[in-house]
């Protein structure tokens, strides 16, 4: 069946060129679930001849394939994946979301099957062995069982799925996965719990298989889910540029274009509150542009004839002529997401020594298991007593302790960080986070609050700040909205009128109150502004005048948090797309040497990869969408819940609040789960230490085997349970802030 539909596209439309006479092409692969899956496919992919690159991004599912078309063609390297047991098809961001969104939903009702099924059978099952230990009779016993079967065989055919298949593609394909032996466990417990049901035995293992699945599932629903609210997010990019573009013909017409349609040399117009749609440079017109989220940049550029602007700003006074100099994928919105995909694959690969360790496990249990076998078969013990003591070392082996090992912790671990306000988007991020050395902080929006405030409010009369507020209600300009912020509840002036580019005015008490700039409310003051990063907006009413100065203020416990970090090692850095002029107060302040300003994508991803080179392990800690690739390019990253959507995506953590303690709450909280993953990972080794020799020298039973495999799980759940209590202590509350209404709403969407 996946042949047939395979065929039915002609993938050859679907080729570009690439460099050098190349070809390339996106492909989506269905049925990714681990880094193992990685490696297979992309050596299945390197081994076809002419194929000179192959990379897989494991949160997108892209693979992207560059090969030689005078050697290969599309539809073989589709064909070369189908025998690799890989399902691809044309990468199209709404079918991958679709599948995905099918795949969450399919996972959820497996757990929901096998929660009920647990929750039933484990009634049963203390019957039973309350019963063993009175006077159950043999006749309720085989009752019992036989219910217990009722549900779980059917149960476990349906919730088990993710397993099955998975394994049983790695069988096809001649590699097998950490869910072979998972399959092969739980298929030969029921399987004996059916014939000693039939043969009317004491013990029947039921319970024990449901709940291996019950617990596994859930990981494998969280992992799920985390991957696919990031590449939900991620996929929001192209929104940026907007849908549609006004093109200017020859003869001066102006026609409505998808964006995609345009070329470099097309002029184009870009009306006041459009974004701009392509990187072009300016003809003719003068606006003021926000190009915070390329840029990072805090204050609105002014820009005119001449000027170059790029695709995603937000134009806000003018209307302006541009000739295009790179649409598509040539922008640098679309640098930025190339750069975004780039640092994601290179993350991907982190978690393969776990998938490596678990080829080596799943044969050597197996090989383990089958000598058993013909051990006490030659050793003259009878077929039925041979395959009972196998089964105990395959139920006994069944790699569920490694499996919660570091899942359990991560669950623990995902709680505190809730509850502290932090929530994280890759479940890989607290093995990372622990790892930190350095931590490179962005300016705008991450050591400051997002939004600017009036920091002069002290020194000003209470009756006309309030009166600015009021004012300033009705002004769309982002200095006046930091006015309105000092008193939110503010009611509006009546008749208030907007002039653009100056300021605002209304009539109160029959006299004329202006709030804007110096010119327009006639100021008589030239004082300059206290420091670079302060901007200045003017109130008059009548003989009455104000200066109100308006700045990005630091988080509420930015210099606690900064000197925690500090005292802790940390080497602690500022890189900024903002001007130096503004970087170095707010660094001078904070006591933190090293500070830069001015610095684009390309140039924070390249200081992240220099400290690389030194061995350094960088934790970033940004806002912008030009935060994204460094964000995605770095060790581990933290996001605020104000940073763009991009940016959110890329980040390994979003945190809540005016604060940044949840910066060190987070190391603190990832510091303690790398210690008990690596206590659960000693835990499940010693585990099978004891418990396979016994097992193999015949002295378990299976009951006695799935209540070990069983046991090994608890004991490693209830050590990673060790960490409750144990933050309230150290943790330091992070102040609260309820989003703005907008952006819940842009959350819930």
């Amino acid at each position: 069946m996946m042949n047939a539909a395979q065929d039915t596209v002609d993938f050859s439309l679907y080729v570009r060129p690439a460099n050098d006479g190349a070809a390339t092409m996106d492909l989506a692969i269905a049925g990714v679930d681990c880094a193992a899956c990685l490696d297979d496919i992309e050596g299945s992919m390197k081994a076809c001849a002419g194929v000179t690159s192959a990379r897989l991004n494991l949160t997108t599912h892209r693979l992207r394939l560059i090969w030689d078309p005078q050697i290969a063609d599309a539809a073989g390297l589709v064909a070369a994946l189908a025998r690799a047991g890989y399902r691809a098809y044309p990468f199209e961001q709404s079918r991958v979301e679709a599948e995905e969104q099918a795949r969450t939903q399919w996972l959820l009702k497996c757990l929901a099957v096998a929660g009920f099924a647990a929750m039933n059978i484990m009634l049963l099952s203390v019957s039973v062995w309350s019963g063993n230990a009175t006077d159950i009779s043999p006749e309720t016993r085989d009752f019992f069982h036989w219910l217990s079967a009722l549900i779980a065989l059917p149960a476990a055919a349906y919730a088990g799925q993710p397993f099955f298949r998975s394994a049983l593609a790695g069988v096809r394909t001649k590699k097998l996965n950490m869910d072979f032996p998972i399959s092969l466990g739980i298929l030969l417990a029921l399987s004996m719990s059916v014939v000693e049901t039939a043969l009317h035995g004491t013990e029947a293992y039921f319970d024990s298989a449901v709940m291996l699945l019950l617990f596994l599932l859930a990981g494998r629903t969280l992992d799920q889910a985390m991957r696919r609210r990031t590449r939900a997010a991620a996929g929001n990019l192209a929104a940026l540029k907007g849908e549609t573009a006004h093109r200017l013909s020859d003869d001066g017409a102006l026609v409505a274009v998808p964006v995609g349609a345009l070329h470099a040399g097309d002029r184009i117009l870009v009306r006041p509150g459009d974004r701009v749609p392509a990187d072009g440079l300016i003809i003719s017109g003068a606006s003021e542009l926000d190009a915070s989220l390329i840029t990072g940049e805090t204050m609105r550029a002014p820009v005119s004839a001449g000027s170059s602007i790029y695709a995603g700003a937000m134009n806000f006074d003018g209307a302006l002529t541009v000739e295009v100099t790179a649409a598509g994928e040539g922008t640098l919105l679309d640098d930025v997401a190339r750069l975004v995909e780039k640092a994601g694959e290179a993350r991907s690969r982190y978690m393969r020594l776990a998938d490596r360790a678990a080829r080596v496990y799943a044969p050597v249990v197996h090989v383990t298991a089958a000598a058993t076998l013909v051990f006490w078969l030659l050793a003259g013990a009878g077929a039925h007593h041979a395959i009972i003591i196998a089964i105990s070392v395959l139920i006994i082996t069944c790699p569920c302790a490694l499996a919660l090992a570091v899942p359990a912790v991560q669950v623990v671990a995902s709680g505190h960080l809730f509850r502290a306000g932090i929530y994280l988007n890759a479940a890989d991020a607290l093995e990372r986070l622990a790892e930190i050395d350095t931590i490179i902080f962005d300016k705008t929006g991450t050591l400051t609050l997002p939004d600017p405030n009036v920091s002069n409010a002290a020194s000003l009369a209470p009756d006309l700040l309030a009166q600015a507020a009021r004012l300033a209600q009705s002004s769309r300009h982002p200095l006046a909205a930091a006015v309105a912020r000092s008193a939110p509840q503010a009611v509006p002036l009546d008749g208030a009128e907007e002039i653009a580019g100056s300021g605002v005015r209304a009539m109160v008490d029959g006299v004329e109150m202006r709030l804007g700039s110096r010119a327009f409310c006639e100021a008589a003051d030239e004082t300059k502004p206290s420091s670079p990063d302060v901007s200045l907006i003017y109130l008059r009413h009548g003989e009455r005048q104000a200066r109100i100065e308006i700045r990005q203020s630091l988080r509420p416990d930015a210099r606690a948090t900064i000197e925690a970090l500090r005292a802790k090692g940390y080497d602690i850095r500022i890189l900024s797309g903002d001007r130096n002029e503004a970087v170095a107060p707010l660094a001078a302040q904070l006591g933190i040497a090293s500070a830069r300003g001015g610095a684009d994508p390309a140039q924070k991803i390249a200081a992240i990869e220099e400290l690389r080179a030194q061995g350094r392990k960088v934790l970033m800690v940004g806002d912008g969408l030009n935060d994204a690739p460094a964000l995605a390019a770095a060790h581990a990253s933290l996001s605020p819940i104000t940073a763009a959507d991009l940016a959110q995506a890329q980040a390994d953590a979003v945190f809540l609040g005016d604060g940044l303690a949840p910066v060190a709450q987070a190391l603190d909280i990832a510091s303690q789960s790398r210690t008990l993953m690596r206590q659960n990972l000693g835990i499940a080794v010693i585990y099978n230490l004891f418990a396979v020799p016994l097992a193999i020298a015949g002295y378990v039973t299976p009951l006695i085997a799935a209540a070990a495999m069983s046991g090994s799980s608890i004991i490693v759940t209830v050590n990673a349970l060790r960490m409750r209590g144990a933050r309230k202590e150290k943790a330091v509350e992070p102040v609260r802030r309820t989003p703005p209404v907008a952006l819940a709403t842009r959350r819930q969407s």
